[in-house]
This record gives C-alpha cells, structure tokens and sequence, in this order.
C-alpha cells in the first residue's frame, strides 16, 4: 500500500486564497472608480474630518447634517468656489466623499478579517503570510494617504494637491498590483502543488514603471484640472504645442505643475505606454498566455480611445470615469502578463 509523507499533507487551502483575493481587488477596482467620480464631482473636500472608526456612521439628524456643513463652510473651497451652496447641494457632495471612504473601510474588512480566519484555520501556504500581511500594511498607508490628500485642500488651497493625489492613486494600483500577482500565484500553487513563484523579469517591469508613470500625469492631469486646458485632439490650439505657454524655472518642475505641459505628457506618453504594452502582449502570446495577451491589447486601446474621448468632450463625467476605471483594469491585464512571463521563467 502507498503511504503519503506527512510532509506532503497540508491544511493550506491557496485555491480559496487566491479567489478571496480577486474579491478583493474587485472591491479595490471600485473603490478607485468611486475615488474617480468623487474627485471630477469636486466632492473629496465635503468631509473635513478623519474618524477611521466613528466616521463610517453618516449624519442622521438635521443637526448633524447642519454640523458637517458648518464644517464645510469654514474652508476656503466653499468661500471660493461654493458660497450659497444649500444644504441639499453640500449632501450631494458629503454622499460620494462619503461612500468613497465607506468603500474602503469595505476593503480593509474585506483584506483583515478573512486574512486572521485564514491564519487561525491554517490556511495560509508557507512564503505567504508575509505578503498578505504586506498588501494590508498597503491598504493602511492608503488609507492614511487619503486623509493625507484631503488636509492638504483644507486650509490655504480650494483643491487637494495633486501630488498628493497621485500618490493616493499610485498606492491603490500598487496594491492592486500586488493583490493579483499574490492571487496568481495562489492560483498556481493550487494547480501544482511545488509550483514556485513568478518572477518579475525586468523587461516587463520596464513596461509596469512605465505605465505606472502614465497613471501618475493621469493624476497630474486630474489634479491640475489639465484636462480643461485643451479639448482639441491630437493638436493643441492647431499647434502640437500651444505658443507663449507661460513656463516656470527651474524648467523641470513645469512637468509637474504646469497644466498644459502636464496634459502634453499625458497625452503622447500614452503612445510610448501603448508600444511597451504591445512589446508585453506579444512577449505573453508567445508563451502561450494568449488571455492576458488579448486583454492588455484590447484595454489600451480602450484607454486611448477614451482618453481622447474625455479630452474632445470637454472631460465629460462618465467618459472620464470609465477612463479611469479601464486604467485600473489595465493594471490587472498587465500584472496578468507578467505574471505569466514569470511563471515561464521561474
């Protein structure tokens, strides 16, 4: 009779981990879409104040309601750009800040809670309770980074800064990153138990930073309000670039705080993001990885496409939101191919 090593037997479940963590990013995808929408609806700054525990019980009573916009009367975005807003008007705005951060309250409950079920019940492989404990480290520093953005609209400024913006956003697509890599990894393990993990090669990490600094100007361009400055495409004021652009020394910091240099980047990098993308997609095709191949094309010529669709309309609200929520799952197909190359290789 065969007997089994008990070295081989094993509670570690990485099939149900790994679909626990597409959940997740799921939730992070629309976090980030929710994120989107608060942003273009000027909504980031109706909650002035960070209660991470307390804060998920909106206001109820009138009194409270007239409490959160006495708050918000007292900064400097009211004074400037909404004096006379109704209560009525600052409750359409407090809802998408609000269920922004109800939404990633969502997710660390949705990361935690089934994280310390899974180390009780032994679930969790060898090699991997360090990682799922370093994407909750990401989504904690995400959460402080929000705050972080937010106090900076507060006291001299009508807008958070976009800086700051974009780190808020490059955090959740890192986390998102990590979250998918980790589930495809899992995934793997599952199929074959002494499946080792994927190697990042450097070549598509190349392409990742890379696109990673595409979704930063798109921050930038959010941020800044760039998007406004031109809405003709591929020309801008029927030049590539617009005469007497208003420039500041040292010359460098124009590529990030000057909006029509911002919107220029953002615009023609896409190109560059897009060839490296491709270089990545056939990389995976011809390993025989032809879903996340198909995908990463399909989505960045999506991204363009909507890309110049939001600049041409004016940044039209639900074209700019879908533009936004295609990055994220752009960040998905790549982290896909990657993974796959890796896999070859590890």
């Amino acid at each position: 009779m065969l007997q089994v090593s008990r070295s081989f037997v094993t509670t570690a479940r990485p099939a149900l981990l790994a679909r626990w963590l597409y959940i997740v990013a799921a939730l992070i995808v629309a976090m980030v879409v929710v994120g989107g929408i608060t942003r273009l609806t000027e909504s980031g700054l109706s909650m002035t104040t960070w209660q991470p525990l307390t804060g998920a019980i909106p206001p109820i009573t009138d009194a409270q309601w007239q409490a959160e916009f006495s708050n918000y009367r007292r900064i400097p975005q009211y004074a400037e750009l909404n004096a006379g807003m109704t209560l009525a008007g600052f409750k359409s705005i407090f809802f998408w800040e609000y269920l922004h951060r109800l939404m990633a309250r969502v997710v660390v409950t949705a990361m935690i809670v089934p994280l310390i079920w899974f180390a009780v019940r032994r679930r969790i492989p060898v090699g991997y309770g360090a990682r799922l404990c370093t994407l909750v480290a990401l989504l904690a520093l995400q959460a402080a980074a929000g705050w972080w953005m937010v106090s900076s609209g507060l006291q001299e400024r009508t807008e958070v800064s976009h800086l700051r913006l974009a780190t808020h956003l490059l955090l959740a697509m890192f986390t998102l990153a990590g979250t998918i890599w980790t589930a495809l990894d899992l995934a793997s393990l599952s199929r074959g138990p002494v499946s080792a993990p994927a190697r990042l090669r450097w070549g598509a990490a190349g392409v990742v930073v890379l696109l990673f600094v595409q979704l930063m100007y798109g921050a930038f361009t959010a941020g800044l309000r760039a998007g406004y400055a031109f809405s003709s495409w591929p020309l801008m004021s029927d030049r590539l670039f617009p005469q007497d652009v208003p420039m500041t020394t040292p010359a460098w910091i124009n590529g990030m705080d000057n909006p029509i240099v911002v919107q220029f980047i953002h615009r023609w990098l896409a190109f560059a993001v897009a060839g490296a993308l491709g270089w990545l997609a056939f990389r995976a095709f011809r390993i025989g990885a032809a879903g996340p191949a198909r995908a990463v094309v399909l989505l960045v010529s999506l991204q363009i496409a909507l890309g110049v669709s939001t600049l041409m309309s004016g940044v039209a609200i639900p074209i700019a939101v879908a533009h936004q929520a295609n990055a994220a799952l752009l960040v998905i197909a790549a982290v896909a191919a990657a993974h796959a190359i890796g896999r070859r290789t590890a």
